[in-house]
């Protein structure tokens, strides 16, 4: 569909051209107003239908038609729609105010009125069923990229300096919180930021007082708590950008929504999954019975310790101090005394038996040296002779008659001259040729 093509309007005796385009029109040129409306209703008409989800929250219904109000599911948006009596005749069961739906809208323009409305078509409500299997495809899409492993999970401080706590306003989830919190441990500090927990607006407060306690660095923990409710009351806390808000924070979060069975994708991405409100109270701070009788027993074990330690040591102390040797310590000293003096003497007498030997043995040496010197040979009368140049005559040959010869007897020297030489050998007689 075109727009339409501009006119020539009768203004007195003669025409006037009418702009082609709106942004051409100007105060002594301006379009007539059914121009505008008429080509604002052809531009509307071009828009293709869209199917869209919302919750219904004015129903109006009339024997031929009924309107509605859809709101969106996560903001504070509302769109008028309306409905023709084939499009709810098919519905198993009728509208109702708050119902969750999905429809096809299509925009159309009144012209005599300028209003714009919606054109339902289509429209049923969003059952269980699609919901959990939304959640369950967003769930293993979140799996998928790690949100939910434990590696990532921090853990909770032992004693946390203040406890940030988002809630709904004066709800009994902030009450059970607080209460069973300070039971335990009267001295904890909370840090609360109540806003809207179900319906439209309810995961962007939440993200957004989230964010503010993980900013502030006195909070050590952050609960997330919320009472019981239906599964939709409970939808915003399976919120895809409240989860990827919790995964990303600094601070470690407890999600404590619902009961027992309720388990929304808060309580996958979580650091710590309470319960009931009443769990996360108690498992963000400790017993303050449990820590003092914790430090009583850790302090009576360590008493009994040092107790057994210096009764040890005492009971070896004394068996050291029983010993003979610290008893009566001059009984070791005499017992030392009596050997060196043992000692002593057999050194003594090992060496005097030694000097003896030796003794014996020095004067057997001298008496073999004597022996065998030259001088006991002479001792003995035997001479030594010697020729005129000091040398020993030990063959008679080589001395001729005449020649002086020196004789070297034990006690002095003689000087002789030669008057016979004979070749006589030892043993042989006078005569013997």
């Amino acid at each position: 569909m075109s727009y339409l093509e501009p006119q020539q309007e009768a203004q007195g005796d003669g025409a006037r051209q009418v702009p082609a385009r709106a942004d051409r029109t100007t105060p002594e040129n301006p379009w007539p107003l059914r121009l505008l409306s008429e080509n604002l209703h052809a531009y509307i008409a071009r828009c293709a239908p869209t199917w869209v989800e919302g919750q219904i929250i004015e129903l109006n219904q009339r024997a031929r038609v009924t309107y509605v109000t859809l709101r969106d599911v996560d903001a504070e948006i509302s769109v008028p729609v309306t409905l023709f009596a084939n499009e709810t005749a098919h519905l198993d069961r009728p509208l109702e105010k708050g119902m969750r739906v999905v429809a096809q809208l299509k925009p159309d323009f009144w012209t005599k009125t300028g209003r714009l409305s919606m054109l339902g078509h289509g429209i049923r409500p969003v059952g269980l069923g699609d919901l959990l299997e939304r959640l369950e495809r967003l769930r293993r899409a979140l799996a998928e990229e790690g949100l939910f492993d434990a590696a990532r999970k921090q853990p909770l401080p032992l004693l946390p300096r203040r406890v940030g706590l988002v809630t709904g306003r004066n709800s009994d989830a902030e009450k059970d919180v607080i209460r069973n919190a300070s039971l335990r441990w009267p001295a904890v500090d909370f840090e609360v930021r109540e806003v809207a927990v179900q319906g439209a607006g309810a995961v962007r407060a939440v993200t957004a007082a989230l964010q503010e306690l993980d900013g502030l660095p006195e909070v050590d923990v952050i609960v997330i708590a919320r009472g019981g409710g239906s599964f939709e009351d409970l939808l915003a806390f399976s919120d895809e950008s409240l989860v990827r808000a919790v995964a990303a924070a600094r601070t470690p979060v407890v999600s404590a929504i619902g009961h027992e069975n309720d388990q929304p994708l808060l309580d996958w991405v979580a650091d710590l999954r309470a319960s009931t409100p009443t769990d996360a109270g108690k498992r963000v701070v400790p017993d303050v019975v449990e820590e003092r009788g914790g430090v009583a027993r850790a302090r009576a074990s360590l008493d009994r310790a040092v107790r057994t330690f210096l009764d040890r040591e005492a009971a070896g102390l004394a068996g050291v101090r029983s010993r003979p040797a610290l008893a009566q310590p001059q009984d070791m000293i005499l017992l030392r005394e009596e050997d060196v003096d043992r000692l002593r003497s057999r050194a003594l007498s090992a060496v005097d038996a030694r000097t003896l030997r030796d003794r014996d043995a020095v004067r057997h040496l001298r008496a073999r040296v004597r022996a065998l010197s030259p001088q006991e040979t002479l001792q003995r009368g035997y001479a030594v002779v010697l020729d005129a140049s000091g040398t020993v005559v030990t063959d008679a040959s080589g001395v001729r008659e005449g020649d002086r010869l020196g004789v070297r007897l034990a006690a002095g020297e003689l000087g002789v001259r030669t008057e016979t030489v004979s070749a006589r050998r030892p043993g042989q007689r006078p005569g013997d040729a």
